[in-house]
């Protein structure tokens, strides 16, 4: 192999020349046909215009509102729980084992899935039958 051999991979793809002459193909208009908005320079419409009719955007009826105060809570079942190795276990210790990805607003434990071991269990939320169960294994709940 020598270096004058050398090839890329993939054949690039040159772009397209156009105006530059009429054996070209793409001469004269250069592809934008005679005339008309599309042809001129700077020329074309916005995204979502529809030729002046009222677009669908506003057609059509708004509904509905995002609350700026919502929370939003990481959840965490009790099978999480059960991998978590710590007996006390928290939203950062979580986030240390890499069983929840992220925090958000505090983490809310509900009762999916069965306890298998004594926790103690820092939260926001707990659902009532999660509290139960934690409790009936002889773990607490602590709501933050």
């Amino acid at each position: 192999m020598k270096l004058g051999e050398l090839k890329p991979a993939v054949k690039k793809q040159q772009r397209t020349r156009v105006g530059r002459g009429v054996g070209s193909g793409l001469g004269k208009t250069a592809g934008r046909g005679h005339k008309g908005q599309k042809a001129r320079s700077g020329g074309g419409v916005r995204r979502g215009f529809e030729g002046g009719q009222t677009p669908l955007y506003r057609r059509l009826p708004k509904r509905g509102f995002t609350n700026i105060h919502a929370k939003n809570y990481t959840e965490v079942t009790l099978t999480m729980l059960n991998k978590s190795k710590a007996e006390d276990v928290s939203a950062e210790s979580l986030l240390a084992e890499g069983i929840i990805t992220k925090i958000q607003d505090g983490i809310v434990v509900i009762a999916t899935g069965n306890l298998e071991k004594k926790v103690n269990v820092k939260a926001k939320r707990f659902t009532k039958n999660a509290a139960e169960k934690i409790q009936a294994l002889g773990g607490k709940i602590e709501v933050i």
